[in-house]
């Protein structure tokens, strides 16, 4: 559309804080700046054309040539009618009308389906199934929260506005956040996050669960009979137990540094037990934070759907649940998987050594609005719109908020929604099927 407009209270579909405050300036048609967007958010606008995979694409030999969007539509429904093992992965930087699409393929297909959280936030998911989930909103921390922890995550670098917009602002009941609200980081090292907090505390690496243990065991009036626990003295145990006892609004951020380290699920059991505690003299609530903007949504649409947040089967014809042998990478790893259908993701670039050898060994799937690793390895690639800039749809913040992404601009000529896609590939699937 010629001329100019500004697009306020737009959400920017990077990471998982889905900061809404966005406002574009549109001008002749193209994205000419992004006010309040971090540097991530304002490159993701303004370079949203660059790296794109131009056209659909099939692999012939070791080139790619171009196709129209029915060739290649229909080349993947042969591929996956085919499939005795199809494994469908992906979905966390997808809107969840597309979620709901790729089920039904899984369904029909009696497919695999699996998303980005079995690869970093997976075991915050098995804690909670263990322990229950201490929850709250973002909007409640800044609020309230005179006390945050960030535990194994640097949200000044993976999360940038997290700090400005939820903690170092003024809050309902936290007028003065340099004297009302305190920031406290654990980590095995000093993050740049560390480096503005007003306290850190340098944990030994894959010790995290000795440390929150003892926490507990301190905020439970145990004593331990030990000078120090993971290089932290014990007498400063004391002090920060008793100081999280004595706060008025407590919140708990964990990232991978909790989840990937020593313990894995267990870290998490344990921070969600020692939060529990202490509930008993206090608020305390604690989130993850999470990264691809709709990898929560991805947890939730499948929860709903199936029962199970990740780790799907549906080779029996109906929904089974079990991390660790339906998880993408432990498939891939036992060469397990015959035809891979990916969505908005790149495992090529994240999985392990022996996970991506074999997936060189079947075809691939891809479906993505830019080149990356696993296009290049791809059997077939289709371009899709971006979510939030080329269309609209919905995703849900790490807190569980679900948020609208709004339209910002049409997509290149003859690309369409993930959504579109995928449904384009299901109504194939239900005319090849028996």
């Amino acid at each position: 559309m010629p001329g100019s407009r500004i697009v306020s209270d737009v959400v920017c579909p990077f990471c998982g804080c889905l900061c809404d405050d966005l406002v574009i300036h549109m001008k002749d048609g193209v994205i000419a700046q992004n006010e309040q967007g971090c540097a991530i958010s304002k490159s993701k606008f303004l370079n949203h054309l660059k790296d794109r995979i131009e056209s659909p694409q099939i692999r012939t030999g070791e080139s790619l040539t171009d196709v129209d969007l029915e060739t290649a539509i229909s080349h993947s429904v042969d591929l996956l009618s085919k499939a005795k093992r199809p494994l469908v992965y992906g979905l966390s930087s997808v809107e969840n009308d597309a979620h709901r699409e790729a089920y039904k393929i899984s369904e029909i297909l009696g497919a695999v389906v699996d998303n980005t959280s079995s690869v970093c936030h997976g075991p915050t998911i098995l804690g909670t199934q263990v322990s229950g989930e201490a929850a709250g909103s973002l909007s409640e921390v800044k609020n309230r929260a005179d006390l945050v922890i960030y535990w194994g995550s640097n949200p000044q670098f993976a999360h940038p506005r997290h700090t400005s917009r939820f903690i170092r602002t003024p809050g309902e009941f936290i007028k003065d956040y340099r004297k009302d609200r305190r920031i406290w980081v654990f980590d095995i090292r000093k993050s740049i996050t560390a480096n503005i907090a007003d306290k850190f505390i340098k944990i030994e690496p894959g010790r995290d669960l000795e440390v929150l243990s003892s926490l507990r065991a301190v905020v439970r009036g145990h004593e331990i009979d030990v000078s120090d626990v993971a290089g932290i003295p014990i007498q400063k145990i004391k002090e920060l137990a008793d100081t999280m006892k004595k706060a008025k609004y407590g919140i708990l951020f964990f990232g991978l540094g909790l989840t990937q380290s020593h313990g894995r699920h267990h870290n998490v059991d344990a921070a969600i037990r020692l939060v529990q505690d202490l509930n008993s003299y206090t608020k305390w609530n604690m989130m993850s934070m999470r990264g691809h903007y709709n990898v929560a949504g991805a947890n939730k649409t499948l929860t709903w759907t199936t029962g199970y947040p990740f780790a799907v089967d549906f080779s029996r014809g109906y929904p089974r649940y079990q991390p660790g042998e339906y998880t993408a990478v432990d498939l891939l790893a036992r060469g397990e998987v015959d035809v891979l259908l990916n969505i908005g993701a790149d495992p090529a670039a994240h999985f392990p050594k022996d996970a991506v050898e074999y997936m060189r060994k079947i075809p691939v799937i891809n479906i993505d609005p830019k080149r990356n690793l696993t296009s290049l390895l791809a059997e077939v690639n289709i371009p899709s719109a971006i979510a939030g800039i080329e269309c609209d749809g919905a995703a849900v913040r790490m807190d569980g908020l679900p948020l609208y992404l709004k339209k910002m601009i049409a997509p290149p000529e003859g690309v369409l929604p993930d959504r579109d896609i995928l449904k384009m590939i299901f109504n194939g699937l239900l005319e090849v099927l028996p």
